[in-house]
């Protein structure tokens, strides 16, 4: 599977295969949209505001799984200084970047009438604002580091560190007393939640999934592009 992001195989990337999931992705959202806001119930506790469930959860989950590709794909490019998939990551960090703040502002959002406050610092709100700002370290070390060795040496450390922030942001509310509520879903205990919200909280989830992976592949080709074009600067 990983010799389908060889340079040379995505820069054959045919705009059929983007327009598919395109049209894929409009309609996953357009259904879990309206199931999430009209076919499911509000909670009975909660109310309406647990709707915004269906955006934050999904965001969360993207955000920390982007970063822990990049944080493996470090490991495994400062080992045998595999280049593409440095580019790999360069490509995904402003996608994970972007639905970390999407995370930490619907949350905050969704805190309001749940907790009664815009925000606190509790250890997963807390944890997620660190992974932003790993994030951000990450992008800005690119963007004003002109030579490719130096900045991909930097920038696969600051992820290798930031693996060590992902069992926090998992762990957190299990580990201390939070205020945020404990995983509905996880891999060894069925859901918590009923499926009249999980199924459009799962239909959001490949729906943003798919978004992600578009906006991937496009950057991805560019930057081999780009990398290629300016083939002697990244060798100095």
């Amino acid at each position: 599977m990983l010799k389908s992001f060889f340079p040379n195989r995505i820069l054959s990337l045919d705009n059929k295969l983007i327009t598919g999931l395109v049209i894929v992705m409009i309609f996953t959202v357009f259904i879990g949209i309206i199931y999430a806001l009209v076919i499911s119930p509000p909670d009975y506790v909660q109310g309406d505001s647990v709707r915004i469930m269906y955006v934050h959860v999904p965001s969360s989950f993207i955000a920390v799984g982007c970063f822990g590709f990049i944080g493996i794909a470090s490991i495994f490019n400062l080992i045998f200084k595999v280049k593409f998939v440095s580019l790999m990551s360069k490509s995904i960090a402003p996608i994970g970047c972007i639905f970390t703040l999407v995370s930490i502002v619907t949350g905050s959002l969704w805190g309001k009438p749940t907790w009664g406050v815009w925000w606190v610092w509790d250890a997963r709100l807390t944890s997620m604002v660190i992974l932003f700002c790993f994030y951000a370290a990450y992008i800005l070390t690119w963007k004003f580091i002109d030579r490719f060795e130096k900045a991909n040496k930097i920038t696969s450390i600051i992820a290798i560190l930031g693996l060590f922030n992902l069992p926090v942001i998992k762990y957190s509310v299990d580990w201390w007393s939070t205020l945020h509520q404990p995983s509905s879903i996880t891999l060894t205990s069925p859901p918590t939640i009923h499926y009249t919200m999980l199924v459009p909280l799962i239909i959001m989830f490949f729906g943003m999934i798919i978004y992600s992976l578009i906006i991937f592949l496009m950057r991805y080709k560019t930057e081999v592009i780009k990398f290629k074009l300016d083939k002697k600067k990244y060798n100095k």
